[in-house]
């Protein structure tokens, strides 16, 4: 019996860094209504709020909603008043320099500069730095044909590999390539969620776009969780219809 379905955020329940369709948004609070949601993701909260809490209808009920930005080390949960943070675990200032420096030296390596980019490509996020190919506030059309197989970042996150061997390296939403500790991704974002709901890993469910080795949804299944592979929003419409009928 599944009792928590837990989501990746850009390309599974929304496009990349916008906010819930309000047919997700109704789609949640139906699966709200028999099971808890989690939702994590490389973000921090701050697109988690304009994303995800900000759309959903006043009937979804938030008691059962577990948001986990940047990969999970950070988890928030409503107490009825607010978004409250129950953890925050966060990078030392040493090892964000480290990051910082790394992404520069790999970007002059492997020679995938962009023509044009918007606004920041790379963003700390406390307890994760994230690189965003063409900027933060890159147009959707511009990130869709960037990088559409992964094979540009596959090349990055390799050389990366090799110079933060202790720091975890791992692709996610259009353009995006998130470190975290090492150890961190959203398997263990997912253990702490065990933890923390009290609710079995043989119970939870994970759906996301990104279920393939070096994709940053693929520890969910190495996690032995039940998955659903999606390719897009619409699909996840799909699954989460499927899901309700069930367990109503």
């Amino acid at each position: 019996m599944i009792s928590l379905v837990a989501f990746d955020l850009d390309g599974t329940l929304a496009v990349s860094k916008q906010a819930l369709k309000d047919s997700m948004g109704e789609a949640l609070a139906d699966l709200l209504a028999v099971a808890h949601v989690a939702v994590i993701s490389g973000g921090d909260w701050p697109q988690f709020e304009k994303q995800v809490a900000s759309r959903l209808p006043p009937r979804a009920d938030l008691s059962k909603l577990w948001l986990m930005p940047t990969t999970g080390t950070k988890l928030y949960k409503h107490d009825g008043s607010g978004w409250k943070v129950v953890y925050s675990d966060l990078f030392p200032d040493d090892t964000k320099k480290k990051i910082l420096e790394a992404f520069d030296a790999s970007l002059e390596a492997t020679g995938f500069q962009p023509q044009k980019t918007w606004g920041e490509r790379i963003e700390d996020r406390g307890s994760q730095i994230t690189f965003s190919a063409l900027g933060q506030q890159a147009p959707i059309s511009e990130k869709q044909t960037w990088d559409p197989e992964f094979v540009k970042r596959k090349v990055i996150q390799a050389d990366l590999r090799t110079r933060l061997p202790e720091l975890s390296i791992n692709m996610g939403g259009t353009t995006s390539i998130d470190i975290t500790k090492l150890g961190v991704d959203k398997g263990s974002g997912l253990k702490k969620l065990r933890d923390a709901s009290g609710i079995p890993l043989e119970q939870i469910m994970f759906i996301g776009d990104a279920i393939f080795p070096g994709g940053n949804d693929y520890p969910a299944k190495e996690l032995g969780l039940h998955t659903v592979q999606v390719e897009d929003p619409p699909g996840t419409l799909a699954a989460i219809a499927a899901i309700v009928a069930c367990l109503s």
